[in-house]
């Protein structure tokens, strides 16, 4: 397993915590993610033989929030 911290722009509230959190657990190879509002920014285990950063990256935009590289 492999972690990532990714930043994640544009979460306003806790509900925007659990929509990012939700998406990135949802997808295949992920074992956990942590979601920090006051950091802008999501903590990732993974697995990388299944999911890429960019595949994770593109979950959060996809969701509506900015993960800049």
């Amino acid at each position: 397993m492999n972690e990532v911290t990714i930043k994640v722009e544009g979460m306003s509230c806790g509900g925007c915590v659990k929509n990012v959190t939700g998406v990135l657990k949802a997808l295949p190879g992920v074992t956990d993610a942590q979601v920090s509002l006051a950091d802008a920014s999501a903590t990732v285990r993974y697995d990388p033989a299944t999911v890429s950063v960019e595949a994770l990256r593109e979950a959060v935009e996809n969701a509506g929030f900015d993960s800049p590289t």
